[in-house]
């Protein structure tokens, strides 16, 4: 019930989201030099399974007719709520022999959870051949509000002091706390957390060169999020985002894990953008098919080598 309640069924947002991208831009993403297109792998969100991305399935055959789209059968539902670090493993032997056999490259799909899920593969895969990386409301710098799922799992816990459960052992065994950012105690964050202080180079580790190395193979970046999310808090955590000590948000460029970022696609050549449009909201059913809730917003940020 949490499912359709707070987070949504990701399919249908996700296609409509992808439907308001410029043509070009669309086609720049898909299509290989070739004339044919690039298989597409996608990772769903918290709580979701294959069955919610037939809308964007549906989408993606209809506007390039034989296309692959693969959802990865993975952690579904209550198991999405594993750490994020066993799912990505999961996910890395699920996604290797598809890009294997894609001499091309794929584009991978994350849409909420999935995104960082996403970012994680890229970062740990010294061999993968991902072409573009599309971010789908998906809380790259964390996230620190309180919603709807967040009260259900965490009764007894307000975003003002589940830090007291995420920034233990316990707590990290949970996919949310994995990356709960409170920026109230950055210092308890930065000591305790196992995913996403280390995704994001913000705690030392040996392995920072090489994930950031890694994750720059990509050609193409797109980060999809907007205020009508309901669910990002805050939501510019879907483009880089994220408050300070004062709850104030400090936009991409103010983020030491965006140093990275003007390289890709090879030798600085690449360009930003963002796009803003009307057009979607995370859809809220109960297993019905997808509404949207008027009037919603997103940006989408773009680097394109």
């Amino acid at each position: 019930p949490l499912r359709g309640a707070a987070w949504g069924a990701g399919g249908g947002a996700v296609a409509l989201a992808l439907a308001f991208l410029p043509p070009p831009l669309l086609l720049l993403l898909l299509v290989v030099p070739g004339g044919s297109y690039r298989p597409v792998v996608i990772v769903h969100g918290l709580f979701d399974s294959p069955s919610d991305f037939r809308h964007l399935r549906a989408f993606i055959n209809e506007s390039h007719p034989g296309t692959e789209v693969t959802v990865l059968d993975l952690f579904d539902r209550g198991a999405s709520l594993r750490p994020l670090w066993v799912q990505v493993e999961g996910f890395r032997r699920a996604l290797a022999p598809i890009m294997a056999n894609a001499a091309d490259g794929v584009h991978l799909l994350g849409y909420s959870q999935g995104g960082l899920i996403c970012r994680a593969l890229l970062a740990t895969m010294p061999d993968h051949n991902v072409h573009s990386f599309i971010s789908l409301a998906a809380p790259q710098m964390g996230q620190y509000g309180d919603t709807d799922y967040l009260k259900w799992l965490f009764p007894r816990h307000m975003k003002s002091n589940l830090y007291r459960l995420c920034y233990t052992p316990l707590g990290q065994g949970v996919s949310i706390c994995n990356y709960w950012n409170d920026p109230h105690h950055r210092e308890l964050y930065l000591n305790s957390s196992d995913f996403l202080a280390l995704l994001n180079d913000e705690r030392l580790h040996p392995n920072a060169s090489d994930w950031k190395r890694n994750l720059l193979r990509i050609q193409s970046l797109v980060l999809i999020g907007g205020p009508d999310d309901g669910v990002i808090t805050p939501w510019q955590s879907s483009l880089f985002g994220f408050y300070d000590a004062n709850e104030t948000v400090q936009e991409m460029r103010a983020q030491a894990v965006s140093e990275g970022t003007p390289h890709l696609g090879g030798g600085g050549g690449g360009h930003w953008g963002s796009l803003p449009w009307g057009g979607w909201g995370r859809a809220r059913t109960q297993g019905a098919p997808v509404t949207l809730t008027p009037p919603p917003r997103f940006t989408c940020r773009t680097h394109l080598g």
